[in-house]
């Protein structure tokens, strides 16, 4: 058991892509944890290939390294708002935090989010100014908005008297000034500030034990792992524990095996005290936010909050005609013990069932996160459709509201006339406005958060890929009217068959094609984008027919543009209210939600019927 003394329990929150886990690494190798023959990736704690491929962290993970005698219990978390529940469970196992900000984007969105977050619960900071070998680096000014930052936000006298430390995280040089961080050769600045701001754990209240379950894991060999922090008592491999689930039931258990963090991996130990974040191996029946406790006195500690989710997406079984050829698992029952799971391990988010039982209503943060659950599932085996997301309304005093977000754009100053505009017709209203640096300026919006559906790519577009934009919820306001979502149309498959080149040679002409030659096709597919608004019912596998006259000259050279690659975020983002995508391991479809034509025209009629009715 590692002295109370001895630890140090700290999460390195920051806004997204500021340098969180690339600092990790350094601070892993520095404190002696690989080997110096030992084959090191970038950014090891993204060990989610997900996470590797989208380059952000998606689950809060915990390490420990050992500096000066003392264990430093490491909790790296997400830097997107949609993972905002990660990040409210990571909090609840420190007893400070490391405030990571780039030193030339300043503090954003989400560095507001958590450390709002932070500060609620009380916790002390060590302010980390990041990069500030960037050429565009401004580490003076945002320490001024740094501080700002901490009073808008309340901070007491305590909290905003915090250690500056300024780092160049990519070759893991630290200092106590920005010139001195060039000559850095080490973390040793930031290692020292940790020990001598961040405090010791307390000691809970009594003797009995007492540990908050924070997060769940599964190991093959022993089963489901309760992740936490020991609040009070000591926790024994061998000893009888209690269970206090929601509104206060309690079943026992026993704590078969107990392991602690060294480095990267998990270390079997016998015993651990106050303030030691341990893995419990022996309660099968457990959640997130329930509490670990002496079975003579089972005494809950306050469960876990978080945000209230705002986006909802419907996940259904698959019912299209290529329904079950590439998924292993394709039945609703499958779907529903998948998202059980999900729910079980994420707080953010909630599963619902439907009026038909072969769909499920799934609410969360945001659409990434959404969008994360439907590609973790595909890479699973899974095969369903998908609806576009949709915000969670709310009644209050008989007026419908809407959730909204605060976005903050940064970019060209050529790029604010377009972004304005766009704004605009997405019902977004710009609250702040000013430069930042050399020719770019900084904007706020506040948006209904249906607005910023499918926005990143136009965001993207606008700014010549030189923009940089985050979000976060900011509260419900009426109904904010009517957004179209897309002004063009789609191009559905009139029939099941091949596509052919010739086919779509003339359909090339008509919009953007989503499919290529010798792509399987099926009535009610989308294939392409029409370039004017309304669908058009296209024969996408026409072949040209044959004649008996040859003749030099006669056959047409047919030159294909290469179709519109569709990734699920872009699908998701493209779709309107009548279409879904389909998922499977290999294919990612769009569809409309009837693939009979008639059906569909019989569905747009009584829409038109009833918008006419509304309108008299």
């Amino acid at each position: 058991m590692t002295p109370r003394e001895q630890i140090r329990n700290v999460a390195i929150v920051a806004h997204v892509d500021h340098g969180k886990t690339t600092l990790v690494d350094f601070m892993l190798r520095q404190a002696g944890v690989f080997r110096a023959n030992e084959h090191l990736i970038e950014r090891v704690m993204d060990s989610n290939d997900l996470e590797r491929e989208k380059g952000i962290t998606i689950l809060a993970k915990n390490t420990a390294v050992t500096y000066r005698g003392v264990k430093i219990n490491i909790v790296d978390t997400p830097g997107h708002a949609d993972f905002g529940g990660e990040v409210e469970r990571a909090l609840r196992l420190v007893d400070g935090v490391l405030l990571l900000v780039d030193a030339a984007e300043g503090p954003l969105p989400q560095t507001r989010f958590v450390l709002s977050k932070a500060l609620a619960l009380g916790l002390p900071s060590v302010l980390v100014v990041n990069k500030v070998d960037r050429q565009d680096a401004r580490a003076k000014e945002v320490l001024d908005l740094v501080y700002s930052l901490y009073i808008d936000l309340g901070a007491n006298e305590h909290q905003i008297d915090f250690p500056v430390i300024y780092a160049i995280a990519r070759e893991g040089r630290a200092a106590h000034t920005v010139d001195d961080a060039f000559k850095a050769d080490s973390l040793k600045p930031l290692f020292d500030a940790i020990l001598s701001h961040i405090p010791i754990p307390p000691v809970g209240d009594g003797e009995h034990v007492q540990m908050l379950v924070d997060n769940l894991d599964y190991d093959e060999y022993v089963g489901r792992l309760a992740i936490g922090r020991v609040t009070s008592g000591i926790v024994r491999e061998g000893a009888a524990i209690a269970v206090v689930r929601e509104e206060g039931k309690v079943v026992p258990a026993k704590v078969v095996r107990l392991y602690a963090y060294d480095g990267l991996k998990r270390v079997e130990v016998k015993d651990a005290g106050p303030g030691e974040i341990v893995c419990i191996a022996g309660a099968e029946e457990i959640g997130i936010g329930d509490t670990i406790s002496d079975p003579a006195n089972p005494t809950a500690l306050p469960r876990i909050s978080v945000e209230e989710p705002t986006m909802s997406m419907i996940f259904r079984v698959n019912d299209g005609p290529f329904a079950g050829r590439e998924g292993k698992y394709v039945t609703s029952r499958n779907i529903r013990e998948r998202l059980q799971r999900e729910a079980y391990k994420n707080v953010s988010i909630r599963v619902e069932d439907t009026e038909t039982p072969d769909a499920f209503k799934v609410v969360g943060r945001g659409e990434l996160q959404l969008a994360v659950i439907v590609e973790n599932m595909r890479r699973e085996g899974y095969e369903l459709t998908v609806s576009n997301p949709e915000p969670i309304l709310k009644t209050v005093e008989g007026v419908v509201h809407e959730p909204m977000e605060l976005l903050v754009c940064d970019l060209p100053e050529d790029g604010v006339g377009g972004v304005t505009q766009s704004m605009g017709s997405r019902r977004g209203r710009m609250v702040d406005m000013q430069p930042i640096g050399s020719h770019r300026t900084r904007l706020q919006f506040r948006v209904p958060a249906r607005g910023l559906i499918g926005f990143r790519s136009e965001f993207l577009t606008l700014t010549r890929g030189e923009g940089i934009m985050s979000s976060q919820f900011d509260g419900y306001e009426p109904w904010q009217g009517v957004i179209f979502k897309r002004k063009a149309g789609a191009i559905v498959s009139d029939r099941e068959g091949d596509v052919v080149a010739y086919a779509c040679f003339y359909g090339q002409e008509r919009g953007a094609l989503f499919v290529k030659a010798g792509d399987r096709v099926y009535s009610g597919m989308i294939v392409g984008e029409h370039s004017h608004e309304g669908d058009l019912e296209f024969n996408i596998c026409k072949e040209k027919k044959l004649t008996n006259i040859r003749a030099a000259g006669r056959d047409e050279n047919i030159i294909l543009t290469p179709p519109r690659e569709i990734t699920l975020e872009k699908a998701l983002e493209w779709i309107a209210e009548d279409e879904l995508v389909e998922v499977t391991p290999q294919s990612i479809r769009l569809r409309k939600k009837f693939l009979d034509q008639n059906a569909r025209y019989k569905q747009e009629r009584d829409r038109k019927k009833g918008v006419g009715i509304a309108a008299s």
